[in-house]
């Protein structure tokens, strides 16, 4: 294992259009039926830390990556999203690895240790080109197929690849389900509740906005945890283990780039033009998939019965309970792992 883990002391949308805006845009559900209203206890934290990240050149990236278990194990991709960063997964690769997997963690692009190679590369944060940084990634490591699995941008990445280049997914996890989408379907209105939880989005898409998120990250993204995950009651040290991977110099960039794309205000780059039209017709995706949600989400997220008929290949979707927000493998580590494992078996 070239990287390890050290454990410090302290330490109902309707038709099918409407079920992709919902993916990409789609309502909110701060608390679903039935989900649980006793008061929240506090998440432990392990105190986990990943050591002796590895780089590689794949693309247009040097990306800093995990990679844990026997080198030549069945390979695990696990992808993270806003604003989290690799250790969302610190408490399920031990899972994976035990289980005999090769596993490959890395930053985004725009997080910790990930630098562009250029300086005259594009900040690009449009979809595309996220899902394209994982089919290098895989190129550059010579994995020819992978389970790939992951939330929010992590999860839309995954969606992509396992929808556009199926032949490299082995099988798939994704939390909240279906989340491709296109600009032509991001400029199209939303119901009122649905907008406001996009709000920031709209900040973003200002300048004041832009400055703003420069200037506030750590205590922005310390929000977004708490309202994404209401009833998660992490540490502070469990959210400083994540926000130093905000502090990468493309950080404000990309993600500022990426929710003025979804909106029509910002051009992508031209060589993801073929791949975003395709995506535009929200493609099916074939390979074994398990789509996890949790009970207790505060992020914008369609429901499961919007997507359900996305995924034409061995299918299966499970609620996960006990007061879980949107950063589920970090909250539900153990539910997360175990529908890795399950999936390859489907």
């Amino acid at each position: 294992m070239s990287t390890s883990l050290v454990n410090p002391a302290r330490r109902r949308l309707f038709g099918a259009a409407a079920a992709v805006a919902a993916a990409q845009f789609g309502l909110i559900s701060s608390a679903r039926a039935g989900a649980p209203e006793s008061p929240p206890v506090p998440a432990p934290s392990s105190g986990r830390v990943f050591t002796g990240l590895k780089q590689v050149d794949a693309g247009p990236l040097s990306i800093g990556y995990v990679d844990a278990g026997p080198a030549k194990g069945p390979a695990v991709i696990l992808l993270h999203g806003w604003p989290y960063d690799i250790h969302a997964f610190v408490d399920m690769v031990p899972l994976l690895t035990a289980a005999g997997h090769r596993v490959i963690v890395p930053h985004l692009r725009g997080y910790g240790t990930t630098r562009f190679l250029s300086a005259g590369t594009v900040r690009n944060g449009q979809p595309a080109a996220l899902a394209a940084d994982v089919v290098a990634l895989m190129d550059a490591l010579g994995i020819g197929k992978a389970v790939l699995a992951g939330f929010d941008w992590g999860a839309r990445s995954a969606d992509i690849v396992a929808a556009l280049w199926p032949e490299r997914v082995r099988a798939l996890v994704a939390v909240s389900g279906y989340l491709i989408g296109s600009q032509e379907l991001g400029r199209k209105p939303l119901p009122p509740k649905a907008e406001l939880s996009w709000w920031y989005q709209f900040y973003f898409a200002t300048e004041r906005g832009q400055q703003g998120y420069e200037a506030n990250r750590q205590d922005f993204n310390r929000l977004i945890w708490q309202l994404a995950s209401p009833q998660w009651r992490f540490d502070e040290a469990t959210y400083q283990r994540s926000a130093t991977a905000f502090d990468n110099p493309d950080h404000v960039a990309i993600v500022i780039h990426n929710y003025r794309w979804r909106l029509g205000l910002a051009e992508g780059e031209p060589q993801y033009d073929a791949v975003e039209r395709r995506l535009a017709a929200a493609p099916v995706i074939t390979v074994p998939t398990i789509t996890l949600e949790g009970d207790a989400n505060g992020a914008p997220h369609p429901e499961s019965a919007a997507y359900a008929g996305k995924f034409t290949g061995a299918y299966a979707h499970r609620l996960v309970s006990g007061g879980v927000g949107h950063n589920l493998p970090q909250e539900a580590p153990q539910a997360f792992a175990q529908a890795v494992l399950d999936v390859i078996r489907m």
